[in-house]
């Protein structure tokens, strides 16, 4: 019964779903025709929202920093996964797994827990551990290995590259402006609010310690399990540098790359005894840029990491604009100053108190996840609607913006966005791995529902 419900799942999404790019398209779409009918504003008026106004203070231009900011977030961690020194740990931790239930389990926790500290990371170290594994456990199914790599992923907007609680806890906070740019509402929540609450840690904890057994349960019989092809597990050769000339010795140099290191460090290290252990996006970017510097101890060999993993950045790059049209339109507001975001807000509102306020908010993100398959991209569609309305029933800010970022990661288990650099490691297509998210999915949506609930009623705020 079970398995043919996963297989039901896998052929619908392979049947309708289409690249992410166009649920961009598609929502803007939908977005616009309920903007106008909402607000009553004319196509030309929702169009010149859309574009900006001819600015950049709303509209599509709107996301350009947080755009890059993003960018370089999956960029980083995936450079620094690809480091000698990162392989050869992963390597050493491939080694715990001795049979089939201990591969999946150490594949799951270790994914898990790098895809807390930094979700491009966690993406690409899943992926490379579960090939490790799968050298040494031959008779485990390698489709489900795969799946339990990526299940990893659906706890890093909890995680300390967490886009919307970062975002949050800026200097800027997170800011509602009007047509003219103007600010009318300003949003504010610390990392011990948001990411270093104690609910967000105990439901973070509870899926790193009970999900790598859910998967465990998944694991097909002798007659059903697929063997990792050999061929999938050869390696790329390692990159062979000549240095002759004199440009390429200044690129080798340990000198220059020393004293890079040593800037960067001392940076960050000071960073942290001004500020304290207060996060945002540009921080964690600058640990990761120097820790990857580091781990791949020379300049050249890092210009070129960087370069094998800008390719991966390229739907943010795309798709960040219209994301921000959307927003654009969500805020657009008419004569009498209603706009889109505010009609859906005040129907939360309506339907919601203080404690089912965030769980409402989590479960409509998971949907609006499938049309906006990006942390930052959900953050600009659903902030216009979330906060203002948490703020009128008197949820705190980081609660509110923990729901939408555990919905934002929840459906991506089924969502095959995100997927895409793992499986291109792994050798494999979504259709493979999608029939054993749908459980992860059904497991961390009961988690986080049921986590919502208690943080409204024992931490009210």
């Amino acid at each position: 019964m079970f398995k043919k419900f996963t297989n039901g799942c896998v052929r619908v999404m392979n049947r309708w779903l289409p690249d992410p790019f166009l649920f961009a398209i598609i929502l803007t779409i939908v977005v616009f025709i309920a903007a106008m009918i909402g607000t009553q504003q004319g196509p030309i008026d929702m169009i010149w929202a859309w574009g900006g106004r001819g600015g950049t203070a709303i509209g599509m231009w709107n996301l350009l920093a947080f755009s890059m900011q993003m960018a370089l977030v999956l960029v980083l961690g995936s450079a620094l996964a690809s480091a000698k020194i990162c392989k050869q740990i992963l390597s050493s931790l491939a080694g715990l797994a001795r049979n089939r239930m201990s591969a999946i389990v150490v594949t799951t926790m270790v994914s898990t827990i790098c895809s807390w500290l930094n979700w491009g990371f966690g993406l690409i170290v899943g992926a490379l551990l579960a090939k490790e594994v799968a050298r040494r456990v031959r008779d485990v199914d390698y489709p489900l290995l795969i799946a339990s790599a990526y299940s990893g992923f659906v706890i890093w907007h909890a995680g300390l590259s967490g886009s919307i609680p970062l975002a949050l806890g800026g200097e800027a906070g997170y800011q509602i402006k009007d047509a003219a740019g103007a600010v009318i509402q300003e949003f504010h929540a610390t990392t011990a609010e948001t990411i270093f609450h104690p609910m967000n840690l105990i439901m973070c904890l509870v899926v790193l310690v009970a999900m790598p057994f859910v998967n465990y349960a998944m694991h097909p019989d002798k007659n059903h399990t697929v063997i990792v092809d050999p061929a999938l597990l050869v390696d790329e050769k390692e990159r062979v540098y000549e240095i002759n000339t004199p440009a390429e010795k200044i690129e080798h140099s340990k000198i220059l790359w020393a004293i890079t290191c040593i800037m960067g460090f001392v940076y960050i290290i000071y960073y942290f005894t001004q500020k304290g252990f207060s996060l945002d996006l540009n921080i964690v970017n600058c640990i990761f840029l120097f820790l990857g510097l580091l781990a791949h101890g020379n300049l050249r060999k890092y210009v070129d990491a960087i370069g094998d993993a800008a390719g991966s950045a390229a739907g943010i790059l795309l798709q960040f604009p219209f994301y921000a049209g959307i927003m654009g339109l969500m805020t657009a507001t008419n004569a009498n100053g209603v706009c889109l975001a505010g009609i859906i807000s005040d129907f939360f509102v309506s339907i919601s108190t203080p404690v089912t306020f965030p769980m409402w908010t989590f479960l409509s993100a998971g949907v609006v996840n499938f049309f906006v398959p990006s942390g930052g991209g959900q953050w600009a569609v659903q902030g216009p609607i979330v906060m203002p309305g948490s703020a009128d029933v008197g949820v705190e800010a980081g609660r509110a913006a923990m729901a939408i970022a555990w919905g934002d990661q929840w459906t991506n288990m089924i969502q095959p966005f995100w997927a895409l650099p793992a499986l291109g490691v792994a050798g494999l297509k979504a259709k493979d791995i999608m029939g054993y998210l749908v459980t992860v999915l059904i497991f961390v949506g009961i988690v986080a529902i049921l986590g919502f609930l208690a943080w409204g009623m024992f931490f009210p705020g």
